[in-house]
């Protein structure tokens, strides 16, 4: 019996939701490039890298978050292949990181005192510089080879925030590459990928041992 060989190399592509959705939606504008690097049959390192450009309207409170993020760790392939197939249903975990600023276009605060019959206070056109935050990510997805060396996927994550720097004011409400907080420290997010496998080396797979 032959003995198997695997290919082990480097993933480079991008994910295809983000330059979708600027095309649609006029309050945002995002890239993201995802990769990552088979270390054993079942381990590979991950990394994404972005940036996100996002304008939030709320009913008091319209402001743009504009940043870079970096995403590295590790999945780990559930699927046991057949033949030569180099398919993946994953599990991993991510640690991210960000750096953005917030500009407040408009935030109207209402004074709870009616007795003066004060109206709101609004604040206009204040940039936030230099803000960070820091959150762990785990992930489930899905990669099929759909053409030689093209693979398609998709991958849904849970975040929870470490740290952040906070504006005065307001919440980050919203975080490049984390995405939308929802009034606390977890958050979802998802994406769609194509990607080109570059074949580096082979290894031979060793049989198992009959008992």
């Amino acid at each position: 019996v032959p003995l198997k060989k695997e290919r082990y190399g480097l993933r480079l592509g991008v994910d295809l939701y983000k330059p979708i959705r600027s095309l649609y939606d006029k309050n945002y504008n995002g890239l993201e490039l995802v990769g990552d690097y088979r270390i054993t049959r079942r381990h590979y390192l991950a990394a994404e890298l972005g940036n996100e450009n996002k304008t939030v309207e709320e009913q008091f409170l319209n402001f743009t978050t504009n940043g870079n993020y970096l995403k590295v760790g590790f999945d780990y392939n559930t699927y046991e292949n057949w033949g030569n197939m180099e398919n993946m249903i994953y599990f991993g975990f991510r640690y991210g990181v960000s750096s953005f600023s917030q500009n407040l276009n408009h935030y109207e605060i209402y004074n709870t005192n009616h007795y003066f019959n004060e109206g709101p206070v609004i604040y206009t056109g204040q940039k936030y510089s230099g803000l960070s935050a820091q959150w762990l990510e785990v992930v489930a997805g899905v990669k099929v080879e759909v053409l030689k060396n093209v693979f398609a996927g998709f991958s849904f994550r849970l975040n929870r925030l470490l740290t952040q720097s906070k504006p005065n004011n307001f919440d980050n409400l919203y975080i490049p590459g984390f995405n939308k907080t929802y009034g606390g420290n977890y958050g979802i997010g998802f994406n769609y990928s194509v990607s080109y496998f570059i074949p580096l080396y082979k290894s031979t797979v060793k049989p198992k041992e009959k008992k």
